[in-house]
């Protein structure tokens, strides 16, 4: 059996296994012994730990393979001249994405309605984190101590300094040379040990959403349905159609293939909710099973993770109109102008881990004037929602790559075609040069 065959097959088990858990759990025809022992021993003890072993090994990788991908990459790019080019539609075709992403959510929002009729329970009990200032999240993009950032995972600290090193290693004559080697050498590494990891993946992902579905279950989404529904929609709207439409008219290439090969990926990221911690399963399949050269992928991905929120920014534009229609505050254009903006520069130096999203939620909320307090209205669900949206953010991820890729002739275009590339193994039909070679 391939390998995303047995992830959806233990994320299936997973979330019924955690549903039952959760029913036994509230169960008051069990023993209250029993259930105390089933939560501290089982749901408490071995599934969480489980998972987070399984998420903290992802999270071992993203530096090591943000750091070595950026350099490989920005050393070759600089050489050629197209490292300016690349970046710049990099960075344009994400902030795009986001931009639709945030006003389409708005659109969606304000025609369903989700937040009315909706009573306002819980909200005294939230007390929201204080966002920093966006000049704060603009100037922190800069490292002053790179090693103090990889420590802290700072990634786009890491990215500015790998962007630098890079560089520097091209115009270093034969030391840069010989250091290029080693961390080519490295990346192989890491890649290796990318897809070590992956074969333990679907017990990681069972034990996720095990332990997730046993303590929520399913009733919570009945509370907030209409919230719910309505982010999931533009989600799957936003996914399945500006993806496909975006990829279909800048490259010709079909949306299918690119979906078929993304299923693994969307089984890491559901089951982790962090773009951070799917970086290596996201960056392994963008360039071994679609193609993308290493020079480019090696840039655009990283950076995606790091500042490509497009789930997160549908989040805010839906979150925003519930809360708004729920206080009984009704917002101008000029503040549907500002939630677009804010949201799209709030992606920047989002952290791509879990539940993130409700920070800058709140920065978003503070800019035009909505309690920042009715957070706590959809925090019930946010979690569900946020591995969703982790899932979208990772195909833009892939699909900006695409394009960029697609547009500077660095990408292959006989390995998105072909459906064995590096299929869920190292024995595809494709040898690991024929992936790397650009298309002329």
């Amino acid at each position: 059996m391939s390998l995303t065959n047995r992830i959806l097959i233990a994320m299936v088990a997973g979330i019924v296994l955690g549903c039952l858990f959760n029913v036994a759990l509230h169960s008051t025809a069990l023993p209250e012994s029993l259930r105390s022992a089933l939560d501290t021993y089982i749901v408490s003890g071995l599934l969480d730990a489980v998972g987070r072993i399984f998420v903290a090994s992802l999270k071992l990788l993203v530096v090591p393979l943000v750091l070595v991908s950026l350099i490989c990459g920005s050393s070759s790019l600089a050489n050629s001249s197209r490292m300016g080019p690349i970046a710049g539609k990099t960075v344009i075709f994400y902030l795009l994405t986001t931009a639709i992403a945030i006003t389409v959510a708005l659109s969606f929002a304000v025609f369903v309605g989700p937040g009315d009729g909706v009573v306002m329970e819980g909200v005294a009990n939230y007390k929201p984190s204080v966002p920093p200032p966006l000049v704060d999240v603009l100037v922190n993009i800069f490292p002053t101590n790179p090693v103090q950032a990889m420590a802290e995972g700072k990634m786009l600290q890491i990215i500015v300094f790998a962007l630098l090193f890079g560089f520097a290693i091209s115009r270093a004559g034969e030391p840069g040379r010989r250091i290029a080697s080693f961390f080519r050498d490295m990346e192989g590494v890491v890649m290796t040990m990318v897809g070590i990891l992956m074969t333990l993946a679907p017990y990681g992902v069972f034990a996720l959403l095990a332990k997730l579905f046993a303590e929520m279950g399913v009733g919570v989404i009945l509370h907030l349905a209409g919230y719910f529904f309505t982010v999931l929609g533009v989600l799957l709207f936003h996914a399945f159609v500006t993806y496909s439409l975006l990829l279909k008219g800048l490259t010709g290439l079909s949306p299918r293939i690119l979906f078929t090969k993304m299923r693994p990926v969307w089984a890491f990221a559901f089951s982790t909710a962090s773009s951070g911690a799917t970086l290596p399963v996201t960056l392994r399949t963008v360039e071994r099973r679609m193609g993308v050269h290493n020079s480019v992928a090696g840039f655009t991905v990283p950076l995606g993770a790091t500042i490509n929120m497009d789930g997160t920014a549908i989040m805010q534009g839906v979150a925003t109109v519930f809360i708004a229609q729920v206080y009984g505050v009704d917002l101008s254009m000029m503040a549907f102008l500002t939630v677009i903006i804010t949201a799209t520069l709030a992606s920047i130096g989002t952290a791509a881990v879990p539940g993130v999203g409700l920070i800058t939620l709140a920065m978003v909320l503070g800019q035009v004037g909505l309690p920042v307090e009715g957070i706590a209205l959809i925090i019930g669900v946010d979690r569900l929602l946020d591995m969703v949206r982790t899932a979208v953010n990772v195909t833009g991820d892939s699909v900006v790559s695409l394009v960029v890729a697609h547009s500077e002739k660095q990408f292959n275009e006989s390995v998105f075609l072909d459906p064995n590339a590096d299929a869920d193994t190292n024995q595809g039909g494709t040898s690991e040069r024929e992936l790397l070679t650009p298309t002329g």
